[in-house]
């Protein structure tokens, strides 16, 4: 018999699509289905097909993202792999256990509390979505069209996604007439998506601090040896002024900042700090290289 090798890594990245999958699952039959919310993607169009024609969820998200799959890999090239077929096949299966275990009610039907069932429906897709999106692959879906539309139009990827998912949302205004739906709808959308990039990107909030002063050595000894952090000394040339300077470059933790703007007003109230949010620091102190690739 032939072995099959499988690398840990591939396995690792296997058992989190799933997961991912089925979290995603639970944020669309439990938290957005029973609103009858529809943010954008494959699964808004299923859903509106589900309350409208009362088709299983799952079933019309595969049917949908298969060619979606297909047309993707004839224009774009065969990017999407493996990781891709099994998020789709994951995802949908996923959402058809749910849809077994699970009967559509509201959590709460109370119309008072939908806006903060659409918050936690968008918290649960956005955490499965993030972790999907860890493992370098996606859950198919309209993705592959905003990509096919920003090959042949001048918009970005995410102002093609946003239109894409746009027509959708208006869809379900137009089928189910109710103007909360679109709301409640965009809110999932914006939620989602900023939780998928926070869990992409990490939660660890890490600034970078440029700090021109002529107290330099001081600042520097104070990051190095108090806060043990790295600091870099860069040669500058005021333009205004004509003289040398030297830039600190430093990066710090967010509860770091106070403690280092604090000392920097003590000692030299005319120096310049920028602070700059770092979505993601890799080295020594911070994030290993070997987290990232």
């Amino acid at each position: 018999m032939p072995k099959i090798n499988v690398k840990k890594e591939d396995l690792t990245s296997y058992i989190l699509i799933i997961a991912g999958s089925f979290i995603m699952a639970v944020g669309f039959v439990v938290f957005v289905s029973p609103l009858k919310l529809a943010p954008g993607g494959v699964y808004g169009i299923a859903i509106i097909l589900h309350h409208h024609f009362d088709f299983p969820i799952g079933l019309s998200g595969i049917c949908l993202d298969l060619p979606l799959l297909l047309v993707g890999t004839l224009t774009l090239g065969p990017k999407f792999g493996a990781k891709t077929l099994i998020g789709i096949i994951s995802l949908s299966a996923s959402i058809s256990i749910m849809e077994y275990i699970y009967k559509y009610e509201p959590l709460i039907n109370d119309p008072s509390t939908f806006f903060v069932q659409a918050v936690f429906g968008g918290v649960i897709i956005g955490a499965g979505l993030g972790i999907i999106f860890k493992t370098k692959a996606t859950s198919g879906g309209t993705d592959i069209v905003a990509t096919i539309l920003k090959r042949y139009t001048h918009l970005s990827i995410g102002s093609a996604l946003m239109i894409v998912d746009s027509v959708i949302v208006l869809v379900a205004l137009i089928v189910f007439n109710d103007w909360t739906i679109p709301l409640y709808s965009w809110t999932v959308i914006y939620v989602s998506s900023t939780i998928a990039d926070k869990i992409v990107k990490g939660f660890n909030p890490t600034q970078t601090v440029l700090i021109i002063s002529d107290k330099y050595e001081e600042i520097s000894r104070k990051i190095i040896d108090d806060m043990e952090r790295g600091a870099t000394l860069i040669n500058a040339y005021g333009a205004f002024s004509g003289s040398e300077k030297k830039i600190i470059f430093t990066n710090i933790s967010i509860r770091e900042v106070a403690s280092i703007r604090r000392y920097i007003r003590q000692i030299d109230p005319a120096a310049f700090v920028t602070v700059i949010d770092a979505n993601e620091v890799i080295g020594d102190g911070f994030k290993s290289i070997h987290e990232k690739y």
